[in-house]
């Protein structure tokens, strides 16, 4: 068994537009209890090859992989598709004064008409514990805020390549004035010359700001974890974060 696809039509977030949203469904049932949930954000790239303008990051592979692997039950994953042109207007925080902050209207909408859809259509844990977002570049940064802004819906971010550059001060600030969560689990990584060198030294920065404010590595199991991943190898593509999302899925799933 590979499990399956479903195509749940749209959703549509107050002055964007109409997105589209499928859902991946892993073989099996959820022997150690119901299935947790994945929102990744550019839907287009995190399943197979067709529609990515790069190649997909084949998700649903890694994720029937977790099925027959793991007592952890896996996923439902879900992917929700960006605007083309209008990716960085929807996928950040804040304007840089010509460009962005329309990413409150998509959190909105996947927490007030997304959620209670998927839970009415599958066997779904709820909760935090249960609910996970995350993406890569613009989309890591959507994770990040996701989570940080509504850390009582998605428990944990999944931050490939976080494009934590864009309006860089503004969401710096946003992070710290966030109450800390009761529970969070936050997957970062970088690869090593992405943006000249220039990205990781900000994404450790990230993640030395959390781990000054509670967040501990993954070994000491605590309620709130942080896995900084820097690859060597990586780049800013696809084919780099099809390669480290089965260890992202791990550490989000791990119990």
């Amino acid at each position: 068994m590979t499990g399956h696809f479903e195509d749940l039509g749209t959703v549509h977030p107050t002055g964007i537009g109409r997105r589209r949203v499928r859902a991946f469904t892993p073989p099996g049932g959820a022997a150690g209890g119901k299935r947790p949930l994945l929102i990744l954000f550019d839907g287009q790239n995190v399943f197979g090859d067709r529609g990515s303008y790069a190649g997909g990051w084949h998700v649903h592979e890694a994720v029937a992989r977790f099925a027959r692997t793991r007592r952890t039950p896996a996923p439902v994953v879900i992917g929700l598709e960006h605007g083309g042109v209008a990716r960085i207007d929807e996928l950040t925080p804040f304007s840089d004064g010509r460009r962005g902050g329309k990413l409150d209207a998509i959190v909105g909408t996947l927490v007030d008409e997304l959620l209670p859809r998927v839970h009415a259509q599958f066997d779904l844990g709820y909760g935090p514990a249960s609910h996970f977002i995350g993406g890569s570049s613009l989309g890591g940064l959507a994770a990040l805020y996701a989570h940080l802004l509504r850390p009582d819906v998605f428990g944990g971010a999944l931050a490939m390549s976080p494009s934590l550059w864009f309006t860089r001060a503004r969401f710096a600030a946003f992070a710290r004035a966030q109450a800390v969560p009761a529970r969070s689990r936050i997957y970062l990584d970088m690869g090593v010359r992405e943006g000249e060198g220039r990205s990781l030294p900000l994404t450790d920065a990230f993640a030395r700001q959390l781990r000054a404010r509670g967040w501990g590595e993954p070994a000491e199991r605590g309620d709130r974890r942080l896995l900084l991943r820097p690859d060597a190898r990586g780049r800013h593509d696809e084919k780099s974060w099809r390669r480290r999302f089965p260890m992202a899925l791990r550490f989000l799933l791990a119990r």
